[in-house]
């Protein structure tokens, strides 16, 4: 396999080298199943990979050396070799991690660790029906990894939080299938960040370019019905965009820090009739009898995940989901990065025992929240707002951190503070036909998302007039 050879700078290089492009379901066990058990036929697409980034090279080479010679000027040229790791521990930690922090901004759900415990822990496997299929991109001459992709090989639409079942279903009508498809994203995990993360340095703008566009190829050249990016950044939605990628948005809830060192200074910015709502749900709260204490590093005992993990499987039972996490991913979170943790935690005051919690993640900028549970069948009033909530939003005061997110839907966050903020995914249709048909469709719904956002954002904001307008 000859591997592409790529100028270290300049898009409208890059563009010669690489070829041009061309309803939320409620989860149930038994469908969840049925998808998993497609999972047999999956195969892994390293092999094929080599193959058709081979045959594609030759072809690609040609072009740029019809077109345009690289001039001394334009420096030495890198020779990049693109693979695939079937599991990310075929990659080196800190190789990963140059690249997963290489924007500036550290996620912690895009770290090695995150991802590695993912899979050790069974939760994002193949028998699962997410298949790894990391890209990996080399500098060839040293071996150093330049570039890299989150991806997995899908048979069903769950744990993604950007729904297309619709989709799916239009892919059915049409005589086509939609599974497997490609999925670059964090399993189970609907928080923004990179997908084509690049470690920084002169040659990053050719490698981010040369992974956007290498992912359409790749997706052409395997038996996969489309590629999808969800929950990347504005910015990295608009560049895909502009290489053929469709673009879909959709809102979330994040609470914006303004410089706060109190959680009294971030309530007297609230209108009067929320600062009192939410001063009587933490009063309600804290007559209940309960501790509320905020864990992390290690403070996080082995008992914290036990009582936890519980909590977790009693909310998703009776919310009629499913628990995508394994029991062993919470301890493996634990071990591999306890200071990334936050951990809040309410026990009964008299007892001890435990009564609920929230797992959140800690960035270098943003709070993050991901999982809550209510242990033994507990309910308590506004337990949940409490620890979910407003215990995030001190804990984002107290480590001078910019902005909590809270997760995926919910309206009720707004009058808490948490305001409507966009998010982002890109898709790759690869039959003609359908991605007409969801490109149109998706004009209709970005409209209708950018309408809904101004509707919230200034008839629902909980902030004063004044305070509203400096967020």
């Amino acid at each position: 396999m000859q591997p592409a050879v790529l100028p270290p700078c300049a898009s409208a290089q890059i563009s010669l080298i690489w070829g041009s492009a061309i309803g939320k379901s409620r989860l149930r066990r038994s469908r969840l199943r049925a998808a998993s058990q497609r999972t047999g036929s999956l195969r892994p697409l390293s092999l094929v990979l080599c193959r058709c980034i081979a045959e594609s090279t030759g072809a690609l080479q040609e072009q740029q050396e019809l077109s345009q010679q690289p001039s001394a000027a334009a420096g030495t040229q890198i020779v990049l070799r693109l693979q695939v790791a079937t599991s990310i521990s075929e990659v080196k930690q800190s190789a990963w991690d140059a690249c997963a922090t290489g924007s500036g901004e550290m996620n912690p759900f895009l770290l090695w660790s995150f991802l590695n415990a993912l899979e050790e822990s069974g939760s994002a496997v193949k028998r699962q029906g997410w298949m790894p299929q990391h890209v990996l991109l080399y500098d060839d001459t040293t071996s150093e990894l330049m570039g890299c992709v989150p991806l997995y090989l899908k048979t069903h639409s769950y744990g993604e939080y950007v729904f297309d079942h619709s989709w799916a279903s239009t892919h059915t009508r049409c005589g086509l299938p939609y599974y497997p498809k490609l999925q670059s994203c964090v399993p189970f995990t609907p928080v923004t960040g990179n997908r084509l993360l690049v470690k920084p340095g002169p040659n990053a703008t050719a490698v981010t370019k040369a992974l956007a566009k290498g992912l359409l190829e790749l997706t052409d050249q395997f038996p996969v019905s489309s590629l999808h990016l969800t929950f990347n950044t504005a910015e990295e939605s608009n560049a895909l965009a502009e290489v053929g990628y469709l673009q879909r948005s959709g809102i979330q809830y994040h609470w914006e820090n303004r410089g706060y060192t109190t959680f009294e200074d971030f309530l007297a910015d609230l209108k009067q009739s929320k600062r009192k709502n939410i001063r009587q749900e933490r009063k309600s709260v804290a007559s209940a009898g309960l501790t509320v204490r905020k864990l992390t590093g290690d403070d996080i005992k082995p008992h914290h995940w036990e009582a936890f993990y519980q909590g977790y499987i009693n909310t998703t039972d009776r919310k009629w989901g499913q628990a995508y996490l394994t029991h062993d991913f919470f301890h493996c979170l634990g071990q591999a990065m306890p200071e990334k943790v936050l951990l809040v935690m309410a026990e009964d005051s008299a007892s001890g025992k435990p009564v609920a919690g929230a797992l959140n993640l800690i960035g270098s900028h943003a709070l993050f929240g991901r999982n809550w549970g209510c242990m033994y069948g507990t309910a308590i009033k506004n337990l949940h707002f409490e620890l979910c909530y407003y215990q995030a939003i001190e804990a984002a005061i107290e480590r001078g951190l910019s902005r909590v997110e809270a997760g995926a839907q919910g309206e009720h966050k707004i009058q808490r503070g948490y305001l409507p903020s966009l998010t982002y995914s890109s898709h790759y249709i690869k039959d003609g036909r359908v991605s007409a048909a969801i490109e149109d469709y998706l004009v209709r719904e970005n409209h209708q998302i950018m309408y809904q956002l101004d509707g919230l954002t200034m008839q629902a904001s909980p902030y004063k007039p004044l305070a509203a307008a400096k967020l």
